[in-house]
Parts: structure tokens; sequence; C-alpha cells
């Protein structure tokens, strides 16, 4: 049994934090959510596993590397435009071949891995599983109906006015070799891309196997910046803290906290869940519940909570905290002396600034 995993997105919702990155290397937790997702793979007992790429391909070999690290082969399959899913999966039959397969979409993070998916599936009879999790807004999302008694899935609907359930598509699927049939028999939707909702489709009202699993606990789609954060908070919570690195004995550290070899914690008070990155420095400052600082960072004389930085950035002297935040690589925030004071920014495309 193989693996795909879906990598090629710009990432247009995550702007300007996306315009130089892949979005699916934002970390979550400190961990970029594509190696969560290889990961959750793994855990399920597959090793092989294909990554379809596409503009950001370079960026992410290079973050991904082999595969060696966790024990996995990893196979790169280019997709040079990004037509939808189910073209996606065109794409990668020469990888996949006749073997059943998992598609994961490389920005989703979900609780509890996927192991009972992948038991489930190989051992059953299914052309098609997808995992589904009740919401409480399922006009918002792809929506399943079930067959009342069989219990398969008879209909896909995308965004219905009117939900014929609460089950909205996850963004984790299962197929067998059926699967190239349907994606070579569907058509471009009005968006001009081979939906993988089509191609579910046509395996259910060609009488092919196509049931749920039901996800029941937590599960994000990580494409926009609350989304992040709300993944953020999700998995802090859930991560087992040590201090590996060196904290002061004018600090304080309560709760779930992490600090990662080579950071310091200097005259500082970080309450948990939070977790303080690689050679990150915490000085005279505060780092609130949820937040995640990533490597090489610098937090002096500042406040911060419910927030993600990312590496190699400053955060020095201000005197205002900052909350609910995105903040990028190598950003700098600083209080400046000049006088008479003012408010002054340099922001790219899409930015957001709320100021008090």
């Amino acid at each position: 049994m193989k693996g795909l995993v879906l990598s090629g997105g710009k990432g247009t919702r995550l702007y300007p934090i996306t315009y130089t990155s892949a979005k699916q290397l934002v970390p979550v937790a400190n961990k970029p959510v594509l190696f969560r997702v290889i990961e959750a793979i793994r855990d399920a007992g597959i090793d092989d596993i294909g990554i379809v790429v596409g503009d950001t391909a370079d960026e992410i070999k290079e973050a991904v590397g082999t595969g060696r690290r966790w024990g996995v082969k990893i196979t790169y399959i280019r997709q040079e435009q990004p037509l939808g899913l189910a073209h996606a999966v065109k794409v990668s039959q020469h990888y996949l071949g006749n073997d059943k397969f998992v598609m994961f979409l490389g920005d989703n993070v979900i609780e509890g891995g996927i192991s009972g998916l992948i038991r489930q599936f190989e051992n059953s009879n299914y052309n098609c599983q997808i995992v589904l999790t009740p919401v409480e807004n399922p006009s918002q999302y792809g929506v399943a109906e079930l067959d009342p008694d069989t219990r398969q899935i008879i209909r896909l609907v995308e965004k219905p006015r009117n939900p014929p359930s609460n089950l909205a598509l996850v963004g984790i699927y299962m197929f067998d070799e059926h699967i190239w049939e349907a994606v070579q028999a569907i058509k471009p939707s009005w968006r001009g891309e081979l939906e993988i909702t089509d191609a579910i489709q046509y395996l259910v009202d060609q009488g092919y196997q196509v049931y749920p699993y039901i996800h029941r606990g937590w599960w994000i789609d990580t494409g926009a910046p609350g989304d992040l954060l709300e993944a953020n908070d999700l998995v802090l919570d859930e991560i087992e803290p040590r201090i590996e690195g060196y904290v002061d004995r004018d600090s304080q550290v309560n709760g779930k906290v992490t600090v990662e070899k080579g950071a310091e914690i200097i005259n500082s008070r970080i309450r948990g869940p939070a977790i303080i990155g690689e050679d990150s420095r915490i000085v005279n400052s505060y780092v609130g519940p949820f937040t995640s600082i990533y490597h090489h960072v610098l937090i002096e004389n500042s406040e911060i909570e419910h927030s993600i930085v990312l590496e190699h950035s400053k955060i020095l002297d201000i005197p205002y905290r900052i909350e609910d935040s995105l903040i990028g690589r190598r950003a700098v925030i600083t209080r400046s002396p000049i006088k008479p004071k003012a408010l002054k920014m340099t922001l790219g495309d899409h930015s957001q600034v709320g100021i008090l």
C-alpha cells in the first residue's frame, strides 16, 4: 500500500507568509505541517510515499529529502499546473500503479492519525473510503449523503444550501485501482479543474463500493491564518513538555512548556502550552499560552501570546502585548526612538494590521 500527499498548492489564503515559502512547510507547534502528514502515514504502516509538488517543488524537496529521517521512501511527482485534486491523482498513476493508496492533503492536521482508517480499508472489499467528520456548519464544506440502510455514500455535495448531512469531507481518501477509470471519465468543472468529488461520485454512480470513515476527533485545514493558529493551539495542548535548553534562576516556566535544545530563557516568564525553538532567546519577556516560537528567534523586552513566530525573527522593546498573530520569517518588530511618535509600516500584499 502507498501514500500520496498533495503539496502543490500555492497557499494564497496564507499570503504574505506563503509568498516566499510553501504553505505545507509552515510549522504547527514548531513542526511543518507536511512533516506531520508524513509521520501520520508512516505510523499507519506505510513507508512508500509519493509527494505531488508544483511551483514550490525545490523548497519541499530540500526540506523533506529522501524521507530517510522518518524511515520512509519519498518519490516526488511533478504537477505542472494546479488543475485539481483528481488531476494530481491522474499524474501520479505511473507511481501508484494498481496499488491501493491513501491520499492526504499536505496542509491538514488530524487528531489521532489514520492507522484505524488504513486497517479498515485493508481488511475490506471497499473500492473507496472517505474520511468524514461531523461539523457545525456543513454548508461551508463538501458534504456526504449516506444511504440510511447500507451506510454507503450515495452523493457528494459541495457547500450545499440545504446540507443532506453534517458530515464534511476532511481531505483524506482511500482508493483502489478503479480510481483510474474515474479520473479518465470525468470532465473539468466550471473552475477548469478535475475535481476529486466528481471522481468519487463517478465511482458511486457506477456501483462501486464507496464508504465513509467517521472521524470523531478534531481536524484542521491549515490554509488560513486563523485555522493555523487553531491547529497550533490543539497540537500544543497534546505535546509532552520537556526542557532541553537553558532556563535561568530568575525565570518562571509554568504549565506545558517545551524549551528545545540551544534555547535560552533569561529573566522571563513562559506560560504553557508553549514551545520555544532551538537556539531562540527569550530575554526580559513574557510568552503566554498557545504560542510557538520557532528556531533562532529573539524576543527581548516584549510580551506575546496565542501567536506563531517563524524562524530568524526579532521582537524587541515592544510596549504592548502581541496577541493572535502570525509573524513570518526574518521579520523584525521593534520600537523606534524617533520623535514625534507615529506608526510607520512597510507591508506586503494582503497584509492585515489591527491597531488599538
